[in-house]
């Protein structure tokens, strides 16, 4: 799968066989759908971009904000114990777990 990027926002590309065209659409968008399409690959980013545009066009249209992306929350899950280790961890470097989990994910990127 391939990523598109424009104007701060990312959308996924993959190959849809049975209709021979690329098919998209933005991540990151918790309430609105964009999607696009082309035959090629110039035709798709022309969509997405399109695409783009004419979301911004619609929200100053109806006066609303725009929805960012990946809007920096994100809700984890783990095992009790990997909650606490990870706690502890982070007391003892005097930082906090959202710290600390942020220069995990930093680490690991």
């Amino acid at each position: 799968m391939g990523r598109l990027k424009y104007k701060g926002y990312t959308g996924s590309v993959e190959y849809d066989a049975d209709s021979n065209t690329f098919v998209g659409k933005v991540l990151g968008l918790k309430h609105n759908l964009i999607l696009f399409e082309g035959d090629n690959v110039e035709a798709l980013k022309q969509d997405f971009e399109d695409s783009i545009d004419d979301y911004f066009q619609y929200c100053s249209e109806k006066n609303i904000e725009p929805e960012k992306p990946y809007n920096g929350n994100v809700v984890l899950r783990m095992t009790s114990d990997l909650h606490q280790k990870a706690v502890e961890k982070a007391a003892s470097l005097g930082i906090s777990l959202n710290e600390f989990i942020k220069r995990a994910v930093t680490a690991a990127l």
